[in-house]
């Protein structure tokens, strides 16, 4: 587990732009039971998150088209929502960080860490951008 005051400007950035923080098993339920789209982002300390994930998932919501709901969990520190979010994620295996995209509780887009790690944040936008396009 990270102390807060390291987190918390990692915590702020996405609610800043919008997210809703997730820290229980039930709120992750809820929010996945809702008609329309959810994002999730799985938060991370680490740098590709803090580089590309969290820049490129924000920049992402300039698209005309943009998910319903946008969320988000704190791996290391918001333990079970993030095991609950990731238990709506499989098959992908746990990573972080990741940003998942749902349609009526299902995953319809998934952004694994390998899928973030050594790309730009336009990359992790245009790839999200479109799957709003596609799903939203």
């Amino acid at each position: 587990m990270y102390p807060e005051e390291i987190v918390k400007p990692m915590r702020q950035e996405l609610v800043n732009a919008g997210f809703k923080e997730l820290h229980t098993a039930a709120e992750v339920d809820n929010m996945l039971q809702e008609k329309g789209t959810t994002l999730i982002v799985v938060n991370s300390v680490c740098g590709c998150a803090a580089g590309t994930a969290r820049p490129g998932t924000i920049m992402s919501l300039q698209s005309d088209k943009k998910p319903d709901n946008l969320t988000t969990v704190f791996a290391g520190v918001d333990v079970e929502s993030t095991v609950k979010a990731r238990e709506y994620m499989i098959p992908f295996p746990p990573s972080s960080p990741a940003v998942a995209l749902f349609k009526d509780g299902e995953l319809v887009h998934m952004l694994e860490r390998h899928h973030i790690e050594g790309r730009s944040a336009e990359m992790i936008a245009e790839n999200l951008a479109g799957a709003y396009q596609e799903f939203c």
